[in-house]
């Protein structure tokens, strides 16, 4: 997940203890407890059933917010991504942390809420985290994500026109917007963010890949053709070079269309 809340540096000794030789989970050592919240979440993270079972000891050891924490961590590894959700956002409504820490809860649950289908609960999380960190560009960028994914189109360019402004190189978010005014059929505007990118980064898949798109609606292909080309040049792995490949053999079949 994107965000964490922030930890103490834990010991390497606790470190250590994390591996599939682990023959049984350890008790939480409650004279450490920074180190003993990191051991947590690390275990939570690789090992979810242990993680849970360690964290569940913690809880009843009085371990606290940490404690608890590191369960919902925990029940993410192991797909139980609604109880997860629910539980970082009760205990992110009953934080006695600063806004940075609860925010960060809470774009957690919003993480957990999307990978288990709920869109609406996921935007639900991320405006309350915005509520406590208006600023976040982030969280900014993620809450446009969940917009985009529901179609939201214009809802998500308004979070990126915040991100813009709070940051206005920022390359991903002009190749985001890119792609969102296109989807609004602002093409002009689009072409314009993402030759703005990829001027920024020439190395961006993202912004090379709809600079290409946009290049191959209106007829101009060597243009398309190139900027595809660039990106299976820099990677040959991922969903932008499997979309610039599929691009390209599209664009050798039927250069008219």
């Amino acid at each position: 997940m994107r965000r964490a809340v922030p930890l103490t540096i834990a010991s390497c000794a606790l470190a250590i203890m994390i591996g599939p030789a682990m023959a049984q989970t350890p008790s939480p050592d409650l004279m450490k407890p920074a180190e003993t919240y990191k051991f947590c979440l690390d275990m939570a993270r690789s090992y979810p059933e242990q993680g849970f079972e360690f964290a569940g000891k913690w809880v009843g050891l009085s371990g606290g917010e940490p404690a608890k924490h590191c369960r919902a961590v925990a029940l993410l590894g192991l797909r139980e991504f609604n109880e997860a959700a629910t539980r970082l956002e009760e205990l992110a409504q009953g934080s006695k942390q600063d806004n940075t820490v609860r925010a960060g809860m809470l774009a957690q649950a919003a993480q957990a809420w999307l990978l288990g289908g709920q869109t609406e609960r996921a935007y639900a999380a991320q405006t309350s985290a915005l509520q406590l960190l208006p600023r976040d560009v982030s969280i900014l960028m993620d809450r446009a994500a969940t917009l985009a994914e529901a179609k939201n189109y214009w809802q998500a360019i308004d979070d990126l026109n915040v991100v813009l402004g709070i940051e206005p190189k920022n390359v991903d978010a002009l190749a985001f917007r890119a792609s969102a005014y296109r989807m609004v059929e602002a093409d002009d505007l689009a072409f314009d963010d993402a030759e703005r990118a990829v001027t920024l980064d020439p190395n961006n898949i993202s912004a090379l890949l709809e600079r290409g798109n946009l290049h191959r609606m209106k007829g101009r292909n060597a243009q398309a053709r190139k900027d595809w080309m660039k990106i299976l040049e820099i990677t040959s792995d991922g969903e932008a070079a499997k979309a610039a490949r599929a691009n390209i053999e599209k664009l050798d079949v039927n250069p008219e269309k």
